[in-house]
């Protein structure tokens, strides 16, 4: 593809810098499309998504200036000790895209257009592939809170319930209510696939003398 500019001195140059700024801007666009198909949490940043875009550019120019240089190892180790976020990138998947959109960029800016295109199109594809077969999932642990009347044993109260209904469960936190009357278990459980949370709750009110029980979700990784 580089044969396609032909010419000497700084317009070639001039021509092969505009050439690669304009496809790691049209590639870090398909990145972030990627990004926003595969977003599994509540809302996506709009501000990250212009990042990816941003970056890329910036790093192809970057890596324009420095390739041929003896101190090429020393420039990329600027470029990614300039990085920095105002809040933490918590999670996984955005530090992914942040590097592919970083390599996408410096493959621009090494004027290798092809590779380029094709780690675009494969790790695409390969992200997508991922996020469609909800590959590594897991179950989700959940918090279970279960009220306790004072005369009844809680700490063996429940143990056929988490045999029959989970994979495992530990205890949290235990603390006392209405002036020592009433106790409140606080469990992690992960239950198994075939479990319905309206089950599991009734068959622990048949232990805690029908008083209230709470279930709720943690967050997982890939939200």
């Amino acid at each position: 593809m580089d044969a396609i500019f032909t010419g000497n001195g700084a317009e070639s140059t001039l021509i092969l810098s505009l050439a690669a700024m304009t496809l790691a801007t049209i590639l870090s666009i398909v990145i972030t499309l990627i990004y926003q198909l595969t977003f599994s949490g509540e809302r996506y940043s709009q501000n990250f998504v212009h990042t990816i875009i941003i970056m890329s550019v910036v790093v192809s120019v970057v890596m324009n200036v420095v390739s041929g240089n003896a101190g090429v190892a020393f420039g990329l180790f600027a470029v990614f000790s300039l990085i920095r976020f105002r809040s933490a990138v918590t999670d996984a998947k955005d530090i992914a895209y942040i590097f592919f959109g970083l390599s996408v960029g410096m493959t621009c800016g090494l004027y290798q257009f092809e590779l380029a295109i094709f780690l675009t199109l494969f790790a695409s594809i390969l992200f997508y592939v991922l996020h469609k077969f909800n590959y590594g999932k897991g179950k989700d642990t959940q918090i279970l809170k279960v009220t306790v009347p004072e005369n009844l044993n809680h700490e063996n109260l429940l143990d056929d319930v988490f045999e029959e209904f989970t994979l495992s469960h530990q205890l949290r936190q235990v603390e006392t209510t209405n002036l020592g009357t009433i106790i409140l278990d606080t469990y992690a459980i992960r239950t198994k696939n075939d479990t319905k949370d309206k089950v599991l709750l009734d068959r622990i009110r048949e232990k805690n003398a029908n008083l209230k029980v709470s279930l709720s979700y943690l967050q997982s990784d890939a939200e």
